[in-house]
Formats: structure tokens, sequence, C-alpha cells
């Protein structure tokens, strides 16, 4: 019996084991794969949330219009930097055409970002690599985004899916994003080493 019992307890320390890897594997690979966007109003006052918006439609649709769908992650994060001049433009131009004559800020880095939920999916807290756009003083409300793979307005769960896996995703990380059942758990604690990895950022 007490044989057994020592088997049991390996076999549930392996187990344990092999699930904080996987979670911690899950983990590394969305905060190295995924590349956000993060537009920062000047504040919450309704024009400057609407000049928001506008300076997100500028730059959301460059991106559509310019960036490879079939690019790697290290191609789109290399894309992105080298980018940063014409960003930049579009990014003033679009909040000039609303009226706005103070900076736009663009500037491409690692940030950390809280739990976010999207019409489809969820992304954990963690500390991602950002295309951050400041408008004026930055203190209104953020908008987030996904830049690659690109996830910020999939019609349907599906859709999503279909990027994310083809963006090597696995299936089980894809789940986990969108709210299946069996996965809330498995969501949770890979928030929760997102938020203890923006803690220990910002120290």
């Amino acid at each position: 019996m007490k044989k057994w019992m020592k088997i049991l307890g390996i076999g549930l320390l392996l187990a344990s084991l092999f699930g904080v890897a996987s979670l911690a594997r899950d983990h590394r690979y969305l905060t190295e794969h995924v590349i956000r966007l993060h537009v920062v109003a000047n504040s919450d006052s309704q024009a400057d949330q609407q000049l928001k918006l506008r300076v997100r439609d500028g730059v959301t649709a460059f991106l559509a219009d310019q960036a490879d769908p079939k690019m790697t992650v290290e191609e789109a994060a290399q894309w992105v930097q080298g980018q940063l001049p014409q960003l930049q433009k579009v990014a003033q131009s679009s909040a000039a055409a609303a009226g706005w004559t103070g900076d736009v800020r663009v500037s491409f880095d690692r940030e950390a970002f809280p739990t976010r939920e999207y019409e489809t999916f969820s992304l954990p807290a963690g500390v991602y690599r950002s295309l951050r756009i400041t408008v004026g003083q930055g203190q209104g409300k953020n908008w987030w985004c996904v830049v690659f793979p690109s996830l910020c307005l999939p019609a349907t769960t599906e859709d999503f899916q279909d990027t994310a896996v083809s963006a090597g995703f696995s299936e089980e990380l894809s789940d986990t994003l969108t709210g299946e059942k069996p996965y809330e758990i498995r969501f949770f604690l890979l928030d929760c080493l997102g938020w203890l990895e923006n803690f220990l950022f910002r120290k």
C-alpha cells in the first residue's frame, strides 16, 4: 500500500511540474509571438477620445494595407521598427485631420499590459512588445489591439482560432484564449503569471 501511495505521489508531483512547465511555455510563447498596439488618448474628454479613435483608424488602416500577413513575428517586429517614421507621419496626420495641433508620439518597446478581453478572445496580462501611440499628455483611456498576428477585429471565434493556429499557436492555447470551458482555469493561471511578470517588470 505504501509503495502505491509513493508511486501516486510521484505521479502527482510530475503532473504538477509538467503543468507548471506547460503554463510557463504558453506564457512565454504569447509574450514572444504577439505584438500589441496601444493607443493612449490625451485625456478622457469626449473630443480627445474621438481623436484617439481617429488616430487608431489611420494607423490600423496603414498596417492592414502595408504589413505582410505572411511575416514571422521577428520579421514583423523588424518591419514595425523600420516603419516608425512612417507610422509617426500617419498618426500625426490622422490627428491633424481631426483638428489636433499637439504632439503624437510613436514608439516600439516592451510594455506591461493588463488582462484584456476582446469580443472573441482574451489575452492574459504580461509584458509584450508594443507599438505605442501617445496623443498629447497621454492621460486618457487606452485602446488596445494586436498588430501581429492580425487579431484586432476577427468576426467570430472561429476566425480568431484559424488566425491564431496559422500563426503557430497550439490548439490548446487558442482554446484557452477563446474561453473554452475546460481551459478557464488555465487562462486564470496564465493571467497570474502575467501579473507577476508585470510586477517584476515595473520594479
